[in-house]
């Protein structure tokens, strides 16, 4: 394998195989039994023969409140049923979603993951600290505490552009404030000695904040094949009724376009096409409201299944739909559910810009419509139902083919792994 490094001072390389076990943390503040890819990825790490061990927060994710047999004030280290460490810190929990929660959940998990996680693992050495870096890039402080104390190289894998989300969702629109963001997000990319972007259209924004000291590499995430393998119509509480079902999975929050969503409903006269709405988030409430006012019967807000449960959910759609809102930094953004949709095996309608939208489109994989655009989204729905079965057959093949070749967990894995031993004979002097 060979990847191109991207700093403007010095491109380098990095390939080659090495027989020595690497010896892995990963910083995740959200971890098993929450469901993130990261669970994905610890697994395939493992499987190409990584040594891994968790530093994760107590597990509130979305509902706000600590799951049970957890503790919000627990701290120690339990066994993954799959065998390996995951060390917990306390942290204040995420509760209804406010602002002010979310802020005390985010910063618990730095603050005391950079006090406590170093003390859990006193005992541990490790080869690389990899950090998860979902909102918010304040994990990377934590990284960079273990980098210093256990002097393992520090690679971050950025999956949101700090201070660009901030500004699009709204959560912060002081210029000063914005401003202040991106020196602090400045601070902790040059704390790495690998920086991991999740789309190529971040690459340049990563840049622009971080200098031109640390190297840049693409990594996308994967998708989960253990979702979509072997699935049937069995194992789920949730039967779609007879019908055009075209399902959203995942996240119901403000970056998600949802009005476009229910806009296009409104237009769509055919009684057999349903949009099926398969998750929870910040405007599950507001979303059960506005169908009940516009009494769209053709939408059904199904609610949040377990991982395991998914592929019998998948197996029932007819289509799988995304949407983002229309943004500049939505635009360079590859949804997570996009890798596991194509390996689905069901054709995409995806209602987005950018790099998302390109991908579906360079894999044939279905139909891509502007983002926000309702009335482009309810005729390719109605155009997809009408399509000859082959035609959609196609695009649901064409999928899983693009999916083997450029998200499958076990490649991606190992190029991970390549990326590490990259940032470990690399390692740069201390930044401190």
């Amino acid at each position: 394998m060979n990847f191109t490094y991207r700093t403007p001072a010095d491109h380098q390389t990095a390939g080659g195989a090495s027989s020595e076990r690497l010896r892995v943390l990963v910083v995740s503040q959200h971890f098993w039994p929450e469901s993130f890819r990261i669970n994905e990825v610890v697994e395939s790490l493992r499987s190409e023969g990584c040594d891994v061990e968790v530093l994760a927060g107590q597990p509130n994710y979305p509902q706000g409140r600590i799951f049970e047999g957890y503790s919000a004030f627990g701290l120690g280290t339990e066994m993954h049923p799959s065998g390996y460490l995951i060390h917990r810190v306390p942290v204040v929990p995420r509760g209804d979603g406010g602002g002010t929660r979310r802020i005390w959940n985010y910063f618990s998990f730095v603050i005391l993951g950079g006090l406590l996680g170093p003390y859990l693992t006193r005992s541990k050495q490790y080869d690389v600290v990899f950090v998860y870096a979902i909102s918010p890039i304040l994990q990377g402080l934590v990284g960079a505490v273990f980098r210093r104390i256990k002097g393992a190289a520090h690679v971050i894998w950025v999956q949101d552009l700090w201070p660009e989300s901030l500004e699009e969702t709204g959560f912060v629109k002081n210029r000063w404030a914005l401003a202040a963001v991106a020196r602090l997000t400045g601070f902790i990319y040059r704390r790495a000695d690998l920086l991991l972007a999740q789309s190529r259209g971040f690459i340049g924004k990563i840049q622009a904040i971080s200098g031109d000291d640390v190297p840049i590499a693409y990594h996308p995430n994967p998708g989960d094949r253990s979702l979509v393998e072997s699935a049937t119509y069995e194992g789920s509480s949730l039967k779609l009724p007879a019908g055009f079902n075209v399902v959203f999975a995942g996240n119901l929050g403000t970056a998600q376009a949802l009005e476009t969503v229910l806009d296009a409903a409104s237009r769509i006269q055919d009684p057999e096409i349903r949009v099926v709405l398969v998750g929870s988030g910040s405007r599950s409430e507001w979303l059960r409201k506005q169908i009940e006012r516009r009494r769209l019967t053709n939408v059904m807000l199904a609610g949040r299944f377990p991982s395991e449960m998914m592929p019998s959910i998948f197996a029932q759609s007819s289509a799988l739909l995304v949407t983002l809102n229309r943004s500049a930094a939505l635009g360079l953004t590859i949804p997570s559910k996009i890798p596991t949709y194509l390996a689905a095996g069901r054709p995409i309608l995806a209602c987005l810009d950018g790099e998302a939208a390109e991908i579906i489109r360079d894999a044939n994989a279905g139909i891509t419509i502007p983002a926000e655009d309702s009335i482009g989204l309810a005729e390719a729905m109605v155009r997809l139902k009408n399509m000859p079965q082959q035609a959609r057959e196609c695009m649901a093949t064409a999928g899983q083919e693009y999916f083997n070749s450029h998200f499958a967990p076990s490649p991606l894995a190992r190029e991970l792994i390549a990326h590490f031993r990259h940032a470990r004979s690399n390692q740069a002097r201390s930044r401190w």
